[in-house]
């Protein structure tokens, strides 16, 4: 008899979703509405029923975090039976790892690099130089923006029609050409180029989508509304043999078109796969109920939507607190108030967020918690495996790993200090492009041809020697990867560079290069660990110790708080001026969906605010509520003294059509505000 007791706790349409294994299956999932559990029973389900062994299912997400919180979940439910969930993971550790068996295909190695941000800036960088392309006028970043939106596209530089209404983009294609070949010559990916290589591989050749797509029995998507175009094209391809594609998602929590993202894919799932069943999870476990109303008030405003009615079973709660300030300042003031006469006597600070929309907000709020000594932590700041010493001991274990790694090579062959100056590089560079040699290789040839100067020649010498020891002691001694950074950092003089100058930020350096190598533990071998490097996210950050949480609301999607502070809703700021002017409409609907998930964070209060003026960019600013205010429902809400009282005396003024008063009255954002309210 086969043991159901993850059926037990599930209400009726998770239930429905779990068993439901034929065809194409959609699943609408309202915020806190258990899609997880969902996801993970269905697994469950499909290895008990033996409709497929584990690594016959392809399970997709978009963070490593949800991707590790499944496989427990799943193991949690069937123990050994789920040894073999094989390709669980995030789309491009899952891409990768197909990648990595057909790389030839995409003329590649399997050795490969994965290169992150600062390695594509520093090749633009190169290739803006030798192109003569002023990169003050072009910038970097921009180029990489306009590549990688090609990319999401699934267009190579060959299949690029120029858009003649940019004016950039002719420019760019040469240098998106250049830049292509230059990673196949490093033997190097970008992020884009994981999925966009793996689709072209299936796209071109038939036998490998055979392969796989009669493998993959069942495939399952989580957050299927934050998929581009090009992550659509490879489910697609995978789930041509067996159909069975499920996607749980929700169209009112697609708040990442900025980063490609394609709501389409997730309205229009049920054109592209016929005989599509569509199940809603309609019941919110998350939140009050007085949250649950604010927030789905506030989203039926929203036209573009496949819609739903959440319910919840827990109690109304407290009504959502809707706090009116004169300024940025005091709203800072107000928001720690609040946390200490009020809230930190029944919460943890650890389980209370403020959530932005814009970044800069936060600097108020920081001078304010530093000054009274609340602690508080900023997620999205600079993530670990960002910091400048973990990607110098990356660079070095990246090179002994594959020689091609030119970027690596860049980094780390003048740190610490070798007397090898811009010049020589230079001149290392040109050797390579005359030879078409890597720089490694270039530079063996340049030191055998005495064609190095004589102090650059020492440390150039020492490091090319340290590379090839350092390698033989990885196969012949069988170091482990740990042991073998410990001796990089040691004969490099990488270590001794950092003890050598005695402050609080190199000290900090060496705690975060322990802390790296602790984590590596975790990993077989070095190849595992580069991978995981290559493919950490935003996701993955610290949380020791009690801290108030601050982020941006993008930020904050996927987690949960009791205590949730949204402040800054102002015309301009919240929704953005810049969503409106570039997207219209739908840019206005997506900050809708985007304050719709800042509500639904907050699982027993939700305290929204907004001043009346604020300091932006060195000027004071007259703000306007925005106009998401208007549509929050009237009984649900709780107006602080300030708002009241600014409503009482409205008589203290007079404006004219254009909304305009005199000197020393108040804010003109505060009329425009009142007038529009009536």
């Amino acid at each position: 008899m086969i043991n159901k007791d993850y059926l037990k706790n599930l209400n009726e349409p998770q239930k429905e979703a779990v068993l439901h294994l034929d065809g194409p299956l959609l699943i609408v999932a309202g915020a806190g509405s258990g899609k997880t559990k969902v996801l993970t029973s269905r697994i469950a389900n499909i290895i008990r029923e033996k409709k497929a062994f584990p690594n016959q299912i392809l399970a997709v997400t978009f963070t490593n975090k949800a991707a590790k919180e499944m496989q427990n979940r799943v193991s949690n439910i069937l123990g050994s039976a789920a040894i073999g969930l094989s390709w669980l993971g995030t789309f491009h550790s899952i891409c990768a790892k197909l990648l990595r068996k057909h790389a030839s295909a995409a003329n590649l190695n399997s050795n490969f690099t994965i290169i992150d941000t600062d390695d594509q800036i520093r090749l633009i960088k190169n290739i803006c130089k030798a192109e003569n392309i002023d990169i003050k006028q072009l910038a970097p970043r921009f180029i990489l923006a306009i590549i990688d939106r090609w990319k999401n596209k699934g267009y190579y530089p060959s299949e690029v029609i120029i858009n003649k209404k940019d004016i950039y983009e002719k420019t760019i294609l040469p240098l998106y050409k250049i830049y292509q070949q230059k990673l196949t010559d490093l033997n190097s990916c970008d992020f884009g180029d994981l999925i966009l290589h793996t689709v072209k591989i299936l796209e071109n050749y038939s036998d490998i989508r055979e392969i796989y797509s009669k493998n993959f029995k069942y495939i399952l998507v989580d957050e299927y509304q934050d998929t581009n175009f090009i992550q659509s094209r490879w489910l697609n391809l995978l789930s041509t043999k067996n159909k069975n594609i499920c996607c749980v998602g929700d169209d009112d929590q697609s708040i990442y078109s900025w980063r490609g993202a394609e709501i389409k894919n997730f309205l229009e799932f049920d054109k592209v796969y016929e005989n599509t069943k569509v199940i809603r999870l309609e019941q919110n476990y998350r939140s009050s109920q007085n949250i649950l109303s604010v927030a789905s008030n506030l989203i039926s405003n929203n036209q573009n939507r496949v819609g739903k009615t959440l319910t919840t079973t827990m109690e109304d709660g407290d009504l959502v607190k809707l706090n009116c300030f004169k300024n940025g300042k005091d709203e800072a003031v107000g928001v720690s108030d609040e946390i200490e006469k009020n809230i930190k006597k029944k919460f943890s600070y650890n389980n209370i967020a403020i959530l932005v929309r814009a970044i800069f907000q936060t600097r108020e709020f920081e001078e304010r918690f530093l000054k009274i000594g609340m602690p508080y932590r900023i997620l999205g700041g600079t993530k670990f495996y960002e910091r400048a010493e973990i990607k110098d001991c990356v660079a070095y274990l990246r090179l002994i790993h594959q020689e091609k790694d030119d970027l690596a090579f860049e980094r780390i062959v003048n740190n610490p200090k070798r007397a090898i100056g811009d010049s020589t590089l230079k001149d290392i560079h040109e050797f390579s492009k005359e030879q078409h040699l890597n720089l490694e290789r270039a530079s063996i040839k340049m030191l055998e041809q005495n064609l190095i100067k004589p102090k650059a020649k020492v440390g150039l010498s020492f490091f090319i020697n340290s590379l090839n020891k350092w390698r033989n002691d990885l196969k012949i001694k069988n170091s482990s990867h740990i042991k073998l950074l410990q001796i990089v950092l040691d004969e490099s003089g990488y270590s001794a560079m950092l003890k050598n100058k005695k402050d609080l930020d190199n000290e900090n350096r060496l705690e975060n290069i322990k802390e790296l190598l602790s984590a590596m533990k975790e990993f077989d071998n070095l190849e595992s660990f580069l991978e995981h490097v290559s493919l950490a996210t935003s996701v993955d950050q610290e949380w020791d110790g009690e801290k108030v949480n601050m982020m941006t609301m993008h930020a904050a999607k996927g987690l949960e708080f009791d205590v949730v502070f949204l402040p800054g809703w102002e015309e301009g700021l919240f929704p953005h001026q810049k969503s409106i002017e570039e997207k219209g409409q739908k840019g206005l609907e997506e900050e809708r969906r985007l304050a719709y998930v800042g509500i639904t964070r907050a699982k027993q209060k939700a305290i929204i605010s907004f001043s009346m003026n604020r300091f932006y960019q060195g000027d004071w600013i007259d703000s306007m509520a925005s106009r998401f205010i208007e549509e929050l429902p009237e009984k649900n809400l709780e107006k602080n003294s300030f708002f009241d009282d600014e409503i009482n005396n409205e008589d203290d003024f007079e404006f004219n059509q254009d909304f305009e008063v005199e000197e020393g009255t108040r804010s003109p954002g505060w009329i425009r505000y009142q007038k529009r309210i009536k």
